[in-house]
């Protein structure tokens, strides 16, 4: 281990120590003041998850003492503060304001983009379910335009997540259908060659012919 991980992960321990800390001092998850930052419950739940599942080789892959009690650390203080957030001091979680929900959904097609990326492999189900999913984020477009216009309401947070959304989606989408053609246009090429391999043999410059016809 290096003196760069090392700090790296008392930095990121330190990071969640501070806001246990601050949570239990306070003995709430808003602060003690008016202005003081409010705790996302949704992104600790995350959190908790994150660390769940990373860290699922713990009883499987030992790699050090250090290892194995930072990883417990780590799991143990996050569903702590998880614990403080939506029992201990529940009465003062303000679940209202939580958007973080509304950005995750808006970003939230990232890793199949990613995928498709990587893999190259698309078929026409996923291009319907994207083509279906950026649907409903234009419709929700149209009906934020319709209640400002009509009813004077907007939300920004809303309108900018359900934007940026529609765009991913769209970019997924284009990708998908890019991987299709490109995977359907190799398929006939293959489909081409194996057939010139069965009638050359047969019909000498046939196939030929047809290319230049």
């Amino acid at each position: 281990m290096n003196i760069y991980r090392l700090s790296g992960d008392l930095t990121h321990l330190l990071a969640l120590v501070i806001l246990l800390v601050k949570i239990w001092k306070s003995r709430s998850c808003a602060g003690e003041c008016l202005h003081d930052f409010r705790v996302s419950g949704r992104s600790q739940v995350l959190f908790a998850m994150v660390y769940t599942t990373r860290f699922l080789d713990l009883f499987t892959n030992f790699v050090s003492v250090y290892n194995s009690v930072m990883k417990v650390v780590f799991i143990a203080i996050t569903f702590v503060t998880v614990y403080l957030i939506y029992v201990k001091f529940k009465d003062s979680y303000d679940s209202d304001h939580d958007t973080f929900s509304i950005y995750l959904e808006s970003v939230a097609i990232l890793p199949q983009l990613t995928m498709v990326c990587k893999t190259g492999e698309a078929d026409g189900t996923m291009s319907l379910y994207l083509l279906t999913l950026g649907s409903y984020r234009a419709w929700y477009i149209l009906n934020w335009m319709y209640r400002y216009y009509f009813e004077g309401f907007f939300d920004p947070i809303a309108v900018v997540a359900g934007v940026v959304q529609t765009i991913d989606v769209g970019c997924t989408y284009i990708v998908v259908e890019w991987s299709i053609s490109k995977r359907a246009d190799e398929e006939d090429e293959t489909q081409f060659d194996d057939v010139e391999k069965l009638a050359c043999p047969l019909i000498p410059g046939s196939l030929d012919q047809l290319k230049f016809a």
